[in-house]
């Protein structure tokens, strides 16, 4: 088959002598990413591969259930290339689909539970989506995925974790059929698909607009993977604990196939920290990546016993509080931080860092021969180390281009190929070493009569006070300079005036310093767990226009 299957110009290929460089220096494989299950599988057949609320299973078990289940897709008459969106959440079940979906050479689309038409409907049109995998509990998905197939052209199958008569049950299919046979289909399935075809369709965690569609490969896609896994150390006797969703971009690289790739164990959670931790003191994890949504997870009563075996915790984000990073060290955890993208660049702070770099730093690339470049914004002219710019990136697993999307690639690129990734960096020169600080988005400015607020910055310089736990800084419209800085605080009791006086301590210019204090007691996330500014912004703009008519 020729490079990306059947998808045309729609998908931007890596220049050849890339490919050369990549597979020539090791990185990039010659299998798809079953075959390298299997050889996993057939490496350690008796250890467990997933650990969940729903159950647990062996390597061997995982590659023949799979298997089967794939073999049951095919029956269905599903073809290789064919795209499935995905609308599943953290539990077995989804470990056992996913890899059915794909030895079956399906193509899955990862969408999450929380998206909804507007999304749904836009992201399986452009793909051409003919199935729809959803589950069964809460919202109605499965009623859902059957409106969604009204009136679209290629949809023509509803797919169930679970048990609803008005789908397909995924558990049944493949069951009456033997093992061998399967197995045969699955080899027959895979030999047709080369190893730097599409494998999976990511979604961009843009925060407005209906996502982009990332297209990625087989062989980049599991070394990137690989290289994670690697970069921490991960052999067979690693437990890997993860709580935020399995089929975002996150889930698969940093748990499910970074786990897989060396045969370790993934003990896979839910989100509520209720329920999940009293998993993970059961299942002894030795690693764990916490996101966002889980800073606060060292000050819940059931952390110590599920924090006991744990060797590394990894933070995601790009504002980590100083004192969750003493709070853990208190604990006699080590911690680090991971800044990463479905497009492809991850940086880490891996083990041998200094405390300085991890606490202050998302790291450095993941593999040798990832390339990074601070630009300018809107040009093409490297800054110096030191000073503020946007993270442009190239390399062995980066997308060189959104699917179907020639238009924004042509924005979203320099003309030597790097990944414009709207985020502003700077490179930071540690004992020696260069490593990268995440300091805001391009676009995340207050503009106060002219002076420019970096928002990132000022939540950053929040977060050292010792009663904020999140903060999240936007922008309120004025009368006489057009905006002022409004910061939403989680955490307190504090009001304006304390935080005021925490900036003049710290010896912030004034005009940095936060206008307003919203106490809250979270701030809102977007369907991939980023900040909902708008969403901040709006209520805002709604309780001052209250308050201005009630004044008036």
């Amino acid at each position: 088959m020729s490079w990306g299957g059947s998808w045309g110009d729609k998908v931007v290929a890596y220049p050849e002598a890339a490919v050369r460089a990549y597979r020539d220096g090791g990185l990039w494989g010659t299998r798809t990413i079953t075959d390298q299950l299997h050889l996993v599988a057939r490496a350690h057949p008796d250890r467990e591969a997933v650990v969940a609320l729903d159950g647990r299973i062996t390597f061997a078990e995982l590659d023949e259930r799979t298997d089967l289940l794939a073999a049951g897709l095919a029956g269905l008459g599903l073809r290789p290339g064919d795209p499935v969106l995905l609308q599943v959440s953290n539990r077995l079940a989804t470990v056992l689909a996913w890899y059915g979906v794909l030895k079956a050479g399906l193509v899955p689309v990862c969408t999450l539970p929380a998206h909804r038409g507007h999304e749904i409907g836009a992201v399986s049109r452009r793909v051409g989506a003919v199935a729809h995998l959803v589950e069964t509990g809460g919202f109605d998905l499965v009623g859902f995925a059957l409106e969604q197939g009204r009136d679209h052209p290629t949809l023509r199958h509803v797919l169930v974790l679970g048990d609803d008569p008005r789908g397909t049950a995924v558990a049944g299919l493949g069951a009456d059929l033997d093992a061998g046979a399967a197995r045969k289909t699955v080899e027959e399935i895979q030999a047709g698909i080369g190893p730097d075809e599409v494998a999976v369709f990511q979604l961009s965690g843009g925060t407005t607009g209906v996502p982009k569609v990332i297209p990625r490969l087989h062989a980049e896609y599991w070394y990137n993977s690989l290289a994670y896994a690697r970069s921490w150390g991960w052999d067979a006797e690693t437990r890997v604990a993860h709580l935020i969703p399995i089929v975002h971009n996150a889930g698969i690289v940093c748990a499910l196939h970074a786990a897989h790739s060396v045969g370790a164990c993934l003990v896979l959670a839910p989100a509520d920290l209720d329920t999940a931790l009293p998993l993970l003191a059961r299942e002894a994890p030795t690693h764990v990546l916490l996101g966002h949504g889980h800073f606060q997870a060292a000050g819940h009563p059931g952390f110590a016993a599920a924090a006991a075996a744990l060797t590394q915790v990894v933070l995601s984000g790009s504002k980590i509080p100083p004192a969750l990073f003493d709070d853990l060290e208190r604990r006699g955890l080590w911690s680090g931080q991971l800044f990463g993208m479905g497009e492809g660049l991850f940086l880490t702070t891996r083990p041998g860092a200094s405390r300085l770099a991890r606490a202050t730093t998302v790291g450095t690339p993941l593999s040798e021969l990832d390339e990074v470049r601070v630009l300018e914004p809107g040009t093409e002219d490297e800054v110096p180390d030191g000073e503020v710019g946007e993270l442009c990136c190239r390399g062995p697993y980066t997308l060189r281009g959104y699917f179907d999307a020639a238009e924004h690639n042509a924005r979203a690129f320099t003309t030597d190929g790097f990944y414009r990734t709207g985020d502003l960096a700077a490179v930071r020169v540690i004992d020696g070493e260069r490593y990268v600080s995440i300091e805001g988005r391009i676009k995340d400015v207050i503009n106060r009569g002219g002076e420019k607020i970096n928002a990132e910055e000022v939540e950053l310089l929040l977060l050292r006070h010792p009663r904020v736990t999140g903060a999240a800084v936007v922008a309120m419209p004025d009368p006489r300079l057009g905006e002022r800085s409004c910061a939403f605080v989680v955490g307190g009791p504090l009001d304006l005036p304390e935080v005021q006086r925490h900036f003049a301590e710290l010896g912030v210019a004034k005009f940095k310093w936060p206008e307003r204090v919203e106490l809250v007691p979270e701030i809102p996330r977007t369907l991939v767990g980023k900040l909902d500014k708008k969403r901040l912004q709006a209520e805002i703009a709604a309780k001052l226009a209250t308050e201005q008519g009630g004044t008036s």
